[in-house]
């Protein structure tokens, strides 16, 4: 079992916090009217892609109704189908579409993961919550060792990345680097932090 099999089984084996355990458990319990036939993933969403990707996608967490169902990270959701129809279109992924595990999706020299591993109540982690999941985004990163660009989507997952090099004992600019849209930063450890807008439904109709 190489460490990227290994760092995914334990995110997904992970019941660390309570609350969202609960949250994501009863989601795919109760389900909704549409996707009532579907049998939920309702378990913590590891990363996927390429190991050894020059390109990481960092994005909040998994939707309620998309990556807790599907058990893919963008998976299932008005996001996911706005994040791999530009990654097609830019040649990081073998199709625009990603509806569920089994749908062929492959990515070629790009990583996507989530700050936070379980679907949260009303999108929201709390502190604690993003400090449970940080271990699993710094070993994403000591294992992404040939990572040149880091896509934020998001200010929270832009904030959380940063943090998270600073609990690696990177050095992190101060003053710290602000999110906007578009916004570039070269870091010291020689990354590149860009910055995006989350792509949600709210961001993207409007």
């Amino acid at each position: 079992m190489n460490s990227f099999t290994l760092l995914q089984k334990t995110i997904t084996d992970c019941t660390t916090c309570e609350r969202l355990t609960t949250y994501r458990q009863a989601i795919a319990k109760e389900k909704v009217k549409r996707f009532r036939d579907w049998e939920y993933w309702g378990r913590p969403i590891s990363g996927f892609g390429d190991p050894n990707a020059q390109v990481f996608v960092v994005g909040l967490a998994p939707a309620a109704h998309g990556g807790n169902r599907t058990g893919r990270v963008f998976t299932g959701d008005r996001s996911g189908d706005w994040l791999y129809e530009a990654l097609h279109a830019f040649g990081f992924a073998s199709q625009p579409d990603s509806t569920h595990r089994g749908d062929g999706l492959m990515l070629n020299n790009c990583y996507v993961a989530a700050v936070v591993r379980c679907a949260p109540p009303a999108n929201k982690p709390t502190k604690a919550e993003f400090a449970a999941c940080r271990p699993y985004l710094q070993e994403e990163l000591r294992l992404l060792r040939r990572v040149k660009v880091i896509v934020a989507l998001g200010k929270i997952a832009f904030d959380e990345y940063l943090r998270t090099c600073q609990a690696m004992g990177l050095h992190v600019p101060s003053p710290r680097p602000k999110f906007s849209h578009g916004a570039q930063y070269v870091l010291s450890w020689g990354v590149t932090l860009v910055g995006s807008y989350h792509p949600s439904q709210q961001n993207t109709f409007t």
